[in-house]
């Protein structure tokens, strides 16, 4: 019978054919430009809105702000909140991994690029170009 299929409804062994394809399929994913185009090609666009909106939750939640004000910002309901903030707490601990690896890569992309000067013909961008011939410069000013 077509139709909606529910997850109880399926024996053991489709379930962990499903869903194992599945994970595997993400794993492959190589880049942030395969990622965006498998799910853009698998998730309506209201389905990766939602999911976004849960990890945005999940990370002002990470970041101790409270119910309200994350309502009042994403306009989610208490429910959303709710589920999340169990996802969260009780879950297998997927979201904080991520999250939190997410947030290291973010922190040391930052200090990266705090390398490099905001103007390209800037002193800043020419003295390390041409280090040398800053040499008395450099020393003098080095941190």
């Amino acid at each position: 019978m077509p139709g909606k299929v529910r997850y109880n409804q399926l024996t053991e062994f489709e379930k962990r054919k499903y869903l194992g394809e599945f994970y595997d399929m993400v794993l492959l994913l190589g880049s942030r430009e395969e990622a965006k185009k498998f799910f853009k090609d698998l998730l309506t666009l209201s389905e990766v809105v939602m999911i976004s909106r849960r990890i945005q939750i999940a990370k002002m939640l990470l970041e101790g702000r409270n119910y309200e004000e994350i309502r009042k910002e994403l306009k989610v309901g208490a429910n959303t909140i709710t589920h999340v903030e169990r996802w969260l707490n009780n879950g297998f601990g997927g979201y904080k991994e991520i999250i939190k690896r997410h947030e290291k890569k973010k922190t040391k992309d930052a200090k990266k690029y705090d390398n490099f000067p905001a103007a390209p013909f800037s002193l800043t961008h020419i003295r390390r170009k041409y280090p040398l011939h800053f040499l008395l410069l450099n020393l003098l000013t080095k941190k």
